[in-house]
């Protein structure tokens, strides 16, 4: 029956669900805490929401850059998993930590000695001086005080990410669940001056996150090391930060394009960002109320491509081609159905979501709009990243940097750039226009994925 060509049986989605609803109920705790986070802060007002929505824009940047390079050797992982080479996993996790050390150092570096005047370049649209320089002070102190949980965040990443290689996506998620916990709780006490603690309002957002990534960290890091049978990956992993020069070199080799492809991904969407900004001060703040439900209601297509990247490229390292193929179809075929579903729940919400923030109704009507946009194409956006998983799963890096980063850089963001500084277009319609390339990009992934050049193996070398 051809339907069998895109759905799988009780068998095949139990063991997707089994990779994919643990990230997922990660992601989306921890994303419905950031949203009531960005609620509080909401809750304040619009001079310093706006302000922490630019900082946090500069932040994702970094974010995806330790991302980038906690999947690029996150490939060699699950594929050395699936060959069964625990010695091959702890090689890919010791050179996450080094190459995360060295992003964190120029991350930190970058921000403090320009992150003041990277915040301007989103304060230049119409707006009252007073508001513009209130939303860059508060923004700029929360900036700083978030680089103090840099580190915890980049190797909780590191060990996370490894974990989830070898199909042990319940550490990670507990970690994340306990960590939504202290940060929720941290924020109200924080950001309100609860329990006869100072109200620090933004400034208190900061320090709760700084607290909540330490114990996340901590938690995985305990996890990991407490019983070496379970985790045999981990096992002695700190005797040495050495790695194979061959190996280290494939790895970087693999490697780079993705973590150049994360970041320039996010370059890219900070540059969007910016080019709706400068119509008015009031677009920073309803993009930030429209990103954050959209940032809920996406962990579902994100679980589903992190589960192809894992499926899919333990089943390559086997060298089980065709069922690496039919699992990818079926997969992304889960996929569209899933964010279907959320996507009617954001476009429901459209309209009451923005009532929660205390801020102006021109606002408030301004980003209803914008959720309905992404609820709209929130399958489009699915689709995307699932052909940008099953490229990666191949180790195919230089092909997802073309995709994905490349085509941020050089399609999305100068039709932004090009639509809002030399038409009249207004923001809704740039808004849609801009959100729409992803149409063309859905189609360049199809025929990649049906073109079959994402399909390799990579760890049949030795080392």
């Amino acid at each position: 029956m051809r339907l069998n060509r895109y759905f799988g049986d009780r068998r095949f989605y139990r063991t997707a669900l089994s990779v994919a609803l643990p990230i997922m109920i990660q992601n989306g705790i921890s994303q419905f805490v950031g949203m009531l986070d960005n609620i509080m802060v909401g809750r304040v007002g619009t001079v310093e929401m706006t302000g922490v929505s630019i900082a946090n824009t500069l932040l994702f940047v970094f974010n995806l850059a330790i991302f980038g390079a906690v999947s690029g050797a996150g490939i060699f992982g699950a594929q050395f998993y699936g060959k069964g080479d625990m010695e091959g996993v702890r090689h890919a996790f010791r050179f996450k930590v080094l190459e995360c050390a060295i992003l964190v150092a120029l991350g930190a570096a970058l921000l403090l000695g320009w992150g003041r005047q990277l915040m301007e370049l989103y304060l230049r649209g119409e707006g009252e001086t007073e508001n513009i320089e209130g939303s860059l002070r508060f923004g700029s102190r929360y900036l700083r005080i978030m680089l103090l949980g840099m580190p915890a965040f980049a190797l909780a990443q590191c060990y996370a990410g490894t974990f989830r290689e070898s199909g042990q996506t319940v550490p990670p998620m507990a970690a994340g669940l306990v960590s939504v916990g202290v940060n929720f709780v941290c924020n109200w006490l924080l950001i309100f001056g609860k329990l006869g603690l100072p109200r620090l309002g933004s400034d208190g957002a900061a320090i709760a996150s700084v607290i909540s990534r330490s114990v996340e960290a901590g938690i995985v890091i305990v996890w990991a090391h407490r019983d070496p049978q379970k985790t045999p990956f981990f096992h002695g992993v700190w005797r040495s930060l050495r790695i194979p020069i061959r190996l280290a070199g494939r790895i970087a080799r693999r490697g780079a394009p993705l973590i150049l492809n994360e970041t320039l991904w996010a370059f890219g969407q900070a540059l969007l960002l910016q080019s709706y900004s400068i119509r008015s001060y009031d677009v920073v703040a309803a993009t930030n109320i429209a990103s954050t439900i959209g940032n809920v209601c996406s962990v579902a297509f994100i679980a589903m491509g992190a589960a192809i990247g894992i499926l899919v490229g333990q089943k390559l390292g086997a060298g089980r081609v065709e069922e690496a193929k039919d699992a990818d179809r079926k997969l992304i075929v889960f996929s569209e159905l899933v964010c279907l579903f959320f996507g009617g729940i954001m476009a429901a919400c459209s309209g009451l979501f923005p009532r929660l923030y205390n801020t102006e109704p021109e606002i408030r009507s301004l980003a209803s709009d914008f959720i309905l946009i992404n609820a709209v194409l929130m399958p489009v956006n699915s689709y995307s990243n699932a052909a940008y998983f099953t490229l990666r799963s191949g180790g195919k890096t230089f092909v997802t940097f073309l995709f994905d980063s490349v085509f941020s850089c050089l399609v999305t963001a100068p039709t932004a750039y090009v639509l809002s500084r030399f038409t009249n277009l207004p923001v809704i319609w740039l808004f849609l226009c801009c959100q729409s390339v992803e149409l063309i990009k859905c189609l360049v992934g199809w025929l990649l994925i049906r073109s079959g050049v994402w399909i390799q193996t990579i760890v049949k070398e030795e080392y």
